[in-house]
């Protein structure tokens, strides 16, 4: 018997990307998405200017999503959005429009959590690294997470350690800002980092208990490191950048390989699947790789284009969603903070 072709709508807008995707099952037809710019001048996402970017940007966003799937939208069964975490006034953006075209086209709604989509963005179809079985565990890393999850099943997820302070991607961004690097920083301190050696400057690994994170310690002390050493030669930034960067990254590395390694043993679970923006630098998916010949972990990296925030991840939970029926009324509201639990 034939399976029924589903048409997912999804719209992605938790930060500071506007996107939306059409997916046909769990195969994807389309995934654009609109980065805002504007934030770069300010160093970091202004959430007043996001909100009015998203208003500005989702009508034509999901206009050229259809048209690039090339299907009409009476075609579309479901629309999937995301609900949280994020920033409000992004998140308002989205749900607002979700819930009006939904009504329009008289189409059932998806609600889907942010962080759940990050992981279950490894059942989109035609990926490398196939998908996981479960149980498995997934590490989230982003600008504004870091979890350890352990998945039993696509809606039965449990946390097993997250930050209690800044989130890994921040470590990245905040450092490299200390450096006098533009904002994103965390790409460019992988990019530099290439070059240099990561056990030129060390730096402390904050001791914490369990499979919890803590990152804002290590930026206070490549603060302090960093005042120090240009108050005694003031080019030192200019004249040791790469091998800042790659020390800075080899320490945050290893910490969440650390974490990994602890949580493996812990479980006894040896598939691994990250995902979020961090999970895009090089030196955390050659840890991973490592780990496979080290440890004999399988390892599951999602393609760069499902890494950092994006549509597809969306349409794909929403796709699981829809076959469990699993809908959401026309009352549901944005959720800043939306907590990843066994309920999903």
């Amino acid at each position: 018997m034939q399976k029924e072709t589903i048409y997912i709508l999804a719209i992605e807008s938790s930060c500071d990307d506007t996107s939306a995707a059409v997916l046909q099952n769990k195969k994807v037809l389309s995934n654009i998405t609109a980065t805002q710019q504007i934030h770069e001048e300010y160093g970091g996402v202004v959430p007043e200017l996001a909100s009015r970017a998203h208003q500005q940007n989702i009508v034509p966003v999901v206009h050229q999503a259809l048209n690039k799937a090339n299907i009409d939208k009476k075609l579309i069964s479901a629309i999937a959005f995301t609900r949280g975490p994020g920033l409000m006034g992004s998140l308002l953006v989205g749900t607002s429009f979700a819930k009006s075209l939904a009504l329009g086209l008289n189409v059932p709604l998806i609600e889907v959590n942010h962080m759940q989509a990050h992981i279950l963005a490894h059942f989109i179809e035609g990926q490398g690294d196939g998908s996981p079985e479960f149980p498995f565990l997934a590490m989230t890393i982003s600008g504004g997470h870091t979890q350890i999850v352990l998945v039993k099943d696509y809606f039965d997820m449990e946390i097993l350690g997250e930050t209690l302070d800044d989130a890994v991607g921040e470590a990245f961004d905040k450092s490299a800002k200390i450096l006098g690097l533009p904002y994103p920083g965390g790409p460019l301190i992988d990019k530099y980092a290439k070059n240099g050696n990561p056990k030129a400057f060390p730096f402390p690994k904050p001791k914490v208990e369990g499979l919890n994170f803590s990152f804002s310690g290590l930026k206070t002390s490549i603060l302090y490191f960093i005042q120090r050493e240009t108050a005694k030669n003031p080019d030192f930034i200019e004249e040791n950048l790469a091998d800042i960067c790659a020390s800075i990254q080899s320490t945050i590395v290893g910490i969440l390989m650390d974490k990994l390694k602890k949580a493996v043993k812990q479980t006894g679970i040896k598939r691994i699947a990250i995902g979020g923006g961090v999970s895009a630098n090089s030196e955390i998916r050659n840890s991973l790789k490592a780990g496979e010949r080290k440890w004999g972990w399988k390892t599951y990296i999602p393609k760069f284009e499902y890494c950092t925030d994006n549509a597809a991840m969306i349409g794909i939970v929403g796709y699981l969603k829809y076959e469990q029926n699993a809908f959401t009324d026309q009352a549901v509201s944005a959720k800043a903070r939306y907590v990843l639990d066994d309920k999903g």
